[in-house]
């Protein structure tokens, strides 16, 4: 079948599905939802209407409201969506009587509705996207997400999939396309916010017949899970941006780059790689224009390191996930020695709704040269955690208070620990910055790849810190003496200086280690490796002095004998 063929079946199944005279009972998953429940409420709601035909029960993507979790919706025939919110066995019983059996909402744990019809709205509920956080948000990668089921190809091309591959293969050409992203000033959202455009125009140069685009899933980032979470909300959204990057760089293979026991994503991307290849958007002579790429899930061990580009491509060749010398780049030499480029999930995630809509659309969102959209990750003490997309410029104040609702206790939030544990620390004077690759990095906390920890003020910067060090200490690969020794140094000064046995030429030393571990290492895991810290410093210098203080009563932070991470792999 042509592409249009295919299309117009998706959306007589779709307009089925969410018309004819039945209920469709959508279920949010992913890990957040599987944590909070969701799998049993699925389960529960499968075996309760398997004899009822006007029933279909599926499980959908999150709408990353990790706090509401687990998320049921009912659509019937009206077109009116009803979603109930943190719903567990009790709750799932009174919906199924009442809302699937006798068609009478149970409206004491509505949570919103999504009515296209003013006159069919139940009266008293609020429209999804005007209840906080979502009317601060704005969704183009993750559009799809809670509303489709990841694992069915056919619920996204009705809602747009593969729309943007066709236009790019039948409409446009390779160079086209790259310039299309080039112009849109989408900058790479793995963390360095290079510009992605002009990244894969490194690759477009090369006249080799194989050239691979890899794309990182690897995620080792606390408090960072947006990638996975396209991945197991969406992830033919990446597989379309994904197949585009290739056509546009003339690659002919791509690889998805996942950590091993990140169960959901994995299980996901191989469904998605598998039905694109049976509907032919993968494979040889794609929509019958005569391009062709083939794509593959790669997994790797739990090593952070592995997430830098080149460790990446080693842990792809079977090897151990060390970085590279450079050069030469991966545009020369890459995986397999053949040119290779690197992209994030969320960077991929993009492309389709560029090449869809056109650049300009997409450069209408942003501040300054950060353009689009920013997906952030909510978590530690704040009062609605979860996987957001906001647009590019908001302010972290409007952030916390608008989106995360503020802290989750009676004590106001302190700081940020943002960018992953080789970003910064960001103190409260500086919550009126925008979100904003370049604002955030002046005030040395990087936006990396989206995660935000909060912390209120009964956090411990200190210990904190000595927390992010002891997993930058462990996680080191060992190849460059710089990265492996700081960052054991730093940890054992942080260590004694929890245990109230400082010196008082500590906090010079971390420096002195800090700026060697920067001019010395071989990846940013030991440049950035003294991030932490530093910006610890600009913003709590007095905690640290305090701390360096030599002691003889034990510190309120040890509360007796400390259990400290391991600090040497096994």
């Amino acid at each position: 079948m042509d592409f249009k063929t295919i299309k117009k079946k998706a959306q007589t199944d779709w307009i089925n599905l969410t018309t004819a005279d039945n209920f469709w009972v959508r279920v949010g998953y992913g890990t957040s939802g599987y944590a909070a429940g969701a799998k049993e409420i699925f389960e529960y709601f499968t075996e309760k209407t398997k004899a009822m035909d006007n029933v279909k029960v599926d499980l959908v993507g999150s709408l990353g409201l990790s706090f509401a979790e687990p998320l049921v919706d009912i659509t019937k025939e009206d077109g009116v969506r009803v979603f109930y919110n943190n719903v567990d066995i009790d709750i799932a019983t009174k919906i199924f009587n009442d809302h699937i059996k006798n068609n009478d909402i149970a409206k004491e744990f509505v949570f919103g509705q999504i009515c296209n019809d003013s006159e069919k709205a139940i009266i008293g509920f609020a429209e999804l996207d005007k209840i906080e956080p979502l009317v601060h948000t704005k969704r183009i990668a993750t559009k799809n997400c809670g509303n489709i089921s990841p694992t069915n190809i056919m619920q996204y091309i009705a809602n747009g999939g593969y729309e943007a591959l066709y236009k790019a293969l039948n409409q446009s050409s390779p160079e086209k396309t790259l310039e299309e992203v080039k112009s849109s000033g989408l900058r790479g959202r793995g963390g360095a916010a290079f510009p992605t455009g002009v990244k894969w125009s490194f690759l477009a140069g090369s006249d080799s017949k194989t050239k691979y685009i890899l794309c990182n899933c690897e995620e080792g980032d606390p408090g960072a899970f947006n990638d996975k979470g396209i991945l197991e909300n969406d992830p033919h959204m990446l597989i379309e941006g994904l197949i585009l990057s290739g056509y546009a760089t003339g690659a002919s293979n791509g690889h998805v780059f996942i950590r091993e026991g990140h169960e959901i994503p994995i299980e996901s991307a191989r469904k998605a790689i598998k039905d694109a290849y049976e509907i032919g958007f993968l494979g040889e002579n794609i929509m019958d224009t005569g391009f062709n790429f083939d794509v593959e899930v790669s997994l790797t061990g739990d090593s952070y390191v592995a997430g830098e580009e080149t460790a990446l491509m080693e842990a792809i060749e079977g090897k151990r996930a060390m970085p590279r010398f450079k050069p030469p780049f991966p545009a020369a030499f890459g995986l397999w020695g053949k040119p290779s480029n690197i992209n994030n999930v969320k960077t991929l995630a993009y492309i389709p709704s560029i090449i869809n809509n056109g650049s300009s659309e997409f450069k209408k969102l942003g501040s300054g040269n950060s353009t689009g959209t920013a997906i952030i990750c909510l978590s530690g003490h704040i009062k609605r955690p979860g996987m957001y997309e906001i647009e590019m410029g908001m302010t972290i104040s409007e952030l916390l208070k608008n989106v995360g609702g503020g802290s989750s206790s009676i004590n106001d939030i302190k700081l940020l620990q943002t960018g992953g544990p080789l970003g910064g620390i960001l103190g409260a004077s500086d919550f009126n910055i925008k979100i904003d690759f370049d604002e955030m990095a002046k005030a040395g906390a990087i936006l990396g790849s989206g995660g935000i920890i909060v912390g209120d003020t009964s956090t411990d910067v200190v210990d904190l810190v000595r927390n992010l060090i002891a997993f930058n200490q462990f996680e080191s690969c060992g190849k460059c003496f710089p990265c492996r020794l700081g960052n054991t140094h730093m940890l054992d000064i942080l260590e004694r200086i929890c245990m109230s046995i400082p010196n008082d030429k500590d906090l010079d030393v971390m420096a002195r280690i800090g700026n060697s571990m920067k001019t010395g290492s071989l990846c940013g895991h030991g440049q950035l490796g003294y991030n932490p810290i530093s910006s610890a410093l600009k913003y709590f210098k007095d905690e640290f002095d305090e701390a360096v203080k030599v002691s003889s009563q034990p510190s309120p932070r040890v509360s007796g004998k400390m259990i400290l991470p391991t600090r040497t792999r096994p």
